[in-house]
């Protein structure tokens, strides 16, 4: 990945990430603020319901004083006590309960027994356990109606004075939806009621118990009323008030903040549930707004990074590039490579300081071949002069010999004359080859390269130097070749030599004799050659010196055979190495390009 491309991918990721976070921030702010206006609105509904459940307690309760402040009503009871007959009162609740506006009302004897009941006449003589219940306080209770089922109302108890024992009253007002649509809501609540029609038992056909038959609005059925039955269930269960998200369809915005509050009888059983549903419409409308307007600036941000970064890739990642292509440029051998310098900031100072260090190495370097080259030739003076000296003392004791011998007789000067000519030719030969090494390594020709095929350079290897010698140690050369062929570009004639030398340093590491193998294969897109011998082998240390120019293990040696060797493969684009260790032989490694078929 370019300089270029990183930069404009953090400025993005940067712009992405602020925006990402800001708007994080916003909604989950936003979203605070609305739940606090849920739990406020729904805080003063909740005392609102309260004051206004409290305001009918107290209707009824004054419903309930007016109709046993009655004078007729207070004669009644008095000839209930007295006589014990009922059958003149049985009709006497439904007229009291129109004239007061109660939906229920009943007359209860002394030993709790039903004498009169305006919701329903035909329970006359039934208990009434409801009689029991404090004459101060208003309670809720589940009144049997005469078609079987149950209606939930706020009711009173009052004793009419005036007989002893005392025959009470038990009056009320339904709870239902008309209830709730006297209770003052505000601008996207919803208000709901449930209750079980038919007491507290659960509708056996529903394992949660939740009927939505039994959940009522001010206006009727509640929209999306099974969505409420875990809230209501969960209010039931717990005795507690309860809140929730509840999503009634799978539009967002039309999901609502839901609170369940239980109502309880005197003896804290929960007979009902309060629900209030608060709209999130507004709540998602400004989210998907944030949300929008979030997106409209990460998109406005990432196109200013994309013209940000161009504008700093103008200004400082192309130099940089610039910069590291003259750094390639230098790496590959080009010393005069130079960058523009523009302006006089950092990267500019970057530059000089670049030019002028290749200046610098461009100097240094000229220097260095011209020390490189003055060093090289005292080597080889000095090399060539120690060459020289071994065989020229020799020569000078012949010739000194001859001097003498001249004063001898004819046969032994014959003698002497003869040995010394044997001596001199083998000293000159020793010369002239000393010399041709140093001619062969000064005038290294260029190999002119024909395709050919390694393992035919091996086999003539090989069959030079199968044959061995008759005296001195035996010495085998053996071949591992593969079956594929091998094809490559060289010059013949310079690999075979190449290779020979090799095979002439493995057969010398070898004084006791032993095997030379020359194995050739295939490798991707190489081609391998090894030489390996069974001598002695080498030390780390010789190993890193073996390739150095006059460096030899050898007690008669110019070191420059493996110098030659390196030259060679070197001038074919393949590499050398050696493998070995002592005591376990060694084996030179050459690796050369395989032709393209």
């Amino acid at each position: 990945m370019s300089l270029r491309q990183k930069l404009l991918l953090l400025f993005s990721l940067t712009v992405a990430a602020a925006v990402a976070a800001v708007s994080w921030t916003v909604l989950l702010r936003v979203r605070q603020i609305f739940e606090q206006r849920d739990k406020d609105e729904t805080a003063l509904f909740v005392s609102q319901f309260q004051r206004e459940f409290q305001h009918r307690s107290a209707d009824v309760a004054a419903a309930i004083d007016r109709i046993a402040g009655q004078e007729r009503v207070r004669n009644m009871a008095f000839e209930l006590v007295q006589s014990g007959d009922t059958a003149p009162f049985l009709n006497e609740a439904q007229t009291l309960a129109q004239d007061a506006r109660l939906d229920f009302l009943e007359i209860i004897e002394p030993d709790g027994n039903i004498v009169s009941s305006a919701q329903w006449p035909a329970r006359f003589g039934y208990q009434e356990p409801a009689a029991k219940e404090e004459a101060a306080q208003p309670f809720l209770k589940r009144e049997e109606l005469p078609d079987g089922s149950s209606a939930l109302g706020l009711f009173s108890v009052r004793a009419i004075h005036g007989s002893e024992p005392a025959v009470k009253l038990i009056g009320g007002v339904r709870m239902d939806r008309t209830f709730l649509a006297d209770l003052p809501v505000a601008p996207g609540m919803q208000m709901g009621l449930y209750s079980e029609a038919h007491g507290e038992q659960a509708d056996s056909t529903n394992s949660s118990g939740f009927d939505a038959k039994n959940f009522v609005g001010p206006e009727g059925a509640v929209p999306g009323g099974a969505k409420y039955a875990g809230l209501i269930d969960s209010a039931r269960k717990r005795g507690q008030q309860t809140s929730g998200i509840l999503y009634l369809t799978s539009r967002r915005e039309e999901s609502v903040a839901a609170t369940a509050i239980p109502l309880k009888n005197s003896a804290g059983n929960v007979l009902a549930v309060l629900t209030v549903a608060i709209s999130r419409n507004a709540l998602v409308a400004e989210q998907q707004q944030i949300r929008t307007i979030a997106y409209g600036v990460a998109g406005g941000g990432i196109l200013l990074a994309i013209i940000f970064s161009l504008w700093i890739a103008a200004r400082v990642s192309r130099p940089v590039e610039e910069l590291a292509h003259a750094a390639e440029a230098v790496a590959s051998g080009q010393w005069d490579a130079r960058v523009p310098v523009r302006g006089s900031d950092e990267v500019s100072v970057l530059a000089e300081s670049f030019n002028h260090m290749t200046e610098q190495l461009e100097t240094q370097r000229e220097s260095l071949v011209q020390s490189e080259r003055v060093a090289a030739w005292r080597e080889l003076a000095r090399r060539l002069a120690h060459e020289l000296k071994n065989p020229l003392f020799p020569l000078q004791l012949t010739v000194e010999n001859l001097a003498r011998a001249r004063q001898l007789p004819a046969a032994e000067f014959d003698e002497v004359f003869n040995e010394s000519t044997h001596t001199l030719s083998m000293e000159i030969g020793n010369l002239k080859k000393i010399i041709g090494r140093f001619s062969d390594f000064s005038k290294m020709p260029k190999p002119e390269l024909e395709r050919i095929d390694a393992r035919d350079a091996v086999l003539r290897v090989r069959g030079l130097y199968a044959a061995g010698t008759e005296d001195g140690p035996t010495v085998d050369v053996v071949t591992e070749l593969e079956s594929a062929p091998m094809p490559m570009m060289a010059d013949p004639e310079l690999l075979h030599r190449a290779l020979s030398n090799l095979v002439l340093n493995a057969k010398d590491a070898m004084p006791d004799g032993g095997t030379v193998t020359i194995a050739a294969r295939n490798r991707e897109n190489k081609i391998e050659i090894r030489v390996s011998d069974t001598g002695q082998g080498m030390t780390p240390e010789e190993c890193e010196r073996l390739f150095t120019p006059y460096y030899t293990t050898k007690q008669h040696g110019t070191g420059l055979g493996l110098a030659i060797v390196q030259s060679v493969v070197a001038d074919h684009a393949g590499t050398i190495s050696v493998e070995s260790g002592e005591g376990q032989g060694a084996t030179f490694v050459i690796a050369l390009p395989r032709a393209d078929a």
